[in-house]
């Protein structure tokens, strides 16, 4: 494959490449159809879960509703890099405007924040259930409970629009070549024509103060919950606390464990290859999985599932029975 640099009649780059994983032709048509059966299932996978939610009056509450936020958060997630690398697994060139590379910068930040926002406050929703139970129906309302996910949504993608601004405005003029899947920060400010320490320094300030923030305080809430639960008298209650709890646990474990080995400094020098893949765990494999830990260890969930899953067969049976042979 031919890798040309773009660049425009000033001299500066117009285009980035992305070179994603090279390989042979034959393994690029493998991981993209592997990739795809990952994005559809991701897809599904999150979508039944807004639906068991939305359908089941049961779980009209603020922790399924945390979750179906969390599950809708997850397929914009994945919409932000999966797309277009599956697309590049199947071109050529593999390029990427200068306005689309950062584009996808601003909105896989924003929404990789906005997970660092939602995941403190289902652990302090999960706080208030176990340690405040007969006080918890009157501090987390449904409407409390839309507007801090509504309040997590606006913060994060308040938080990296000046920074990418005064990235974008740096000069670029070659190479233009990315060796990653996604407008990574680390990447791009490696392929400014003049170093950028401030910058740089203030990308990192800014990802450890909210990876930093957030993780402590979901530590903090688990501390206390945990607590709390040893107190249970009961050994049912104690493992009805510790499942509804390890689930979410899980997910803070997988999601913060790869982001703090990647943006605590967007430079470190870790090599490209592990950034890739660590990148792949947080952005595309997290989202999948998150669906099979939620569903797998929550009965209530099981059973508004299996629910949506009767009403498909039932509604596919009828439609076969009106299809059929008429007399």
């Amino acid at each position: 494959m031919h890798i040309s640099e773009a660049s425009n009649i000033s001299g500066s780059v117009s285009e980035f490449i992305l070179l994603g994983f090279p390989c042979r032709r034959e393994i690029q048509i493998l991981l993209c159809v592997m990739f795809s059966l990952v994005y559809l299932l991701t897809l599904l996978g999150n979508a039944a879960i807004i639906c068991a939610v939305w359908s089941s009056r049961k779980l009209h509450t603020p922790m399924y509703t945390l979750l179906a936020n969390f599950s809708f958060l997850e397929m914009c997630y994945i919409n932000t890099t999966v797309p277009n690398m599956l697309r590049n697994f199947l071109s050529e060139t593999k390029t990427i405007s200068f306005t689309a590379c950062f584009l996808q910068f601003y909105f896989f930040f924003s929404m990789g924040i906005t997970e660092t926002f939602l995941l403190p406050l289902m652990a302090f929703d999960r706080y208030l259930a176990i340690c405040r139970p007969l006080h918890y129906p009157t501090i987390m309302s449904s409407r409390l409970c839309m507007n801090l996910v509504g309040l997590c949504w606006v913060t994060a993608f308040l938080c990296y629009p000046v920074p990418i601004y005064f990235i974008t405005q740096l000069p670029f003029c070659g190479p233009n070549i990315i060796d990653h899947f996604v407008c990574d920060p680390g990447p791009l400010l490696a392929l400014s024509c003049i170093p950028a320490p401030g910058i740089e320094l203030s990308c990192s300030i800014l990802s450890s103060l909210i990876i930093f923030i957030t993780f402590f305080f979901i530590l903090w809430s688990y501390t206390l919950v945990l607590r709390a639960v040893l107190r249970v008298p009961s050994a049912a209650g104690r493992r009805k606390a510790f499942s509804t709890c390890g689930s979410h646990l899980a997910v803070v474990s997988l999601f913060y464990g790869t982001i703090m080995m990647m943006y605590i400094s967007p430079t470190s020098g870790n090599p490209a290859g592990i950034q890739k893949i660590v990148t792949l765990l947080y952005s595309s494999v997290t989202p999948l999985v998150n669906p099979l830990i939620y569903s797998l260890r929550n009965k209530d969930m099981k059973t508004a599932l299996r629910k949506i899953q009767i009403f498909i067969k039932t509604g596919q049976s009828k439609q076969k029975l009106m299809s059929g042979p008429r007399s």
